[in-house]
């Protein structure tokens, strides 16, 4: 091959003509592949600039709270144990302005920050010609797409925990802690409360396997990072749209995002379980479908074009 002809073939990204991976190159590939993509994940500044808005929205519903009720009104209460009935316990502790920004930021913020990150997971690889490299190493298609769920996954815990953590300072800051009151009116001990609004972020958290699932698969089906995102968030807010309408009761129920506030019922006396674990039942199953789905359309996926 002539030295023009050598070059036009680098230039082109021929895999055929990479020499072989050596055994220990193989199980350095294998053992740092979750790692690699977690850090690959966190150092984008996309991924950092969606933390800190998430980190934000706490601040400014704190603030907001406190604005409000610093000549001694009171904020408007809700029904049902959402984020309006939490709201009007915030001033008398702020460990209610977890809940509350859980709250506020499950509906839209948080699914939409997930939905980036899942849309662009394979689609981004693709678009930046990276994805054929990925595969050179032999993590097989399967796994590397275990590894970007899994990666997915560990940013919905992580940005879950963002808004529980900016909100726990700022309620400390601005609002008195100590023991609360439950939704059912009985009392409990703050390190009982702490634990409890542990327990709800996790739940959050749990509560968006479905729609990265969902982003994951839309993620396979092309090759532009953007288009990804763009229609995951799309179909997202089409599915809180459906969820509103009430002539839609009969489907409502099998909408991923139908059960998301049942977390809730976490601060109830007893604990009612009924909608939490009609949420995470159906969390799984979109899970398990279009994470199937994903499986199916990326092992079948031409990546050399």
């Amino acid at each position: 091959m002539s030295p023009a002809e050598t070059s036009a073939a680098q230039g082109r990204g021929d895999l055929h003509d990479r020499p072989p991976l050596t055994a220990s190159r193989r199980t350095t590939l294998r053992g740092t592949l979750f790692g690699s993509e977690l850090l690959t994940t966190f150092r984008r500044w996309r991924t950092l600039a969606l933390l800190a808005v998430l980190a934000a929205v706490p601040v400014l519903v704190g603030i907001a709270i406190k604005i409000e009720t610093s000549d001694g009104g009171a904020v408007g209460q809700g029904h049902g144990g959402e984020g309006p009935a939490f709201i009007s316990q915030v001033t008398n502790n702020g460990l209610f302005l977890v809940f509350t920004a859980l709250a506020a930021t499950l509906p839209f913020f948080l699914p939409m920050a997930i939905g980036v990150i899942a849309g662009d997971a394979i689609a981004g690889e693709a678009n930046a010609g990276t994805l054929r490299y990925l595969l050179v190493a032999p993590a097989g298609r399967t796994r590397l797409l275990l590894t970007k769920y899994a990666t997915v996954m560990t940013f919905c815990l992580v940005a879950t925990l963002v808004v529980a953590i900016s909100a726990l300072a700022v309620g400390a800051l601005l609002f008195p802690l100590g023991d609360l009151t439950t939704i059912s009116g009985t009392q409990i001990t703050f390190a009982e409360g702490l634990g409890r609004a542990l327990l709800i972020a996790l739940v959050v958290a749990a509560s968006l396997i479905g729609v990265a699932a969902l982003g994951l698969f839309v993620s396979t089906l092309t090759g532009s990072g953007i288009a990804a995102m763009a229609t995951t968030v799309g179909l997202l807010i089409t599915v809180q749209i459906l969820d509103q309408i009430p002539q839609l009761h009969a489907l409502q129920p099998y909408f991923f995002s139908h059960y998301w506030l049942s977390f809730a019922d976490l601060m109830r006396e007893p604990v009612y379980w009924d909608d939490l674990q009609k949420n995470l039942g159906l969390q799984v199953l979109y899970a398990a479908v279009f994470g199937s789905a994903a499986w199916a359309r990326f092992t079948t996926k031409d990546v050399t074009a």
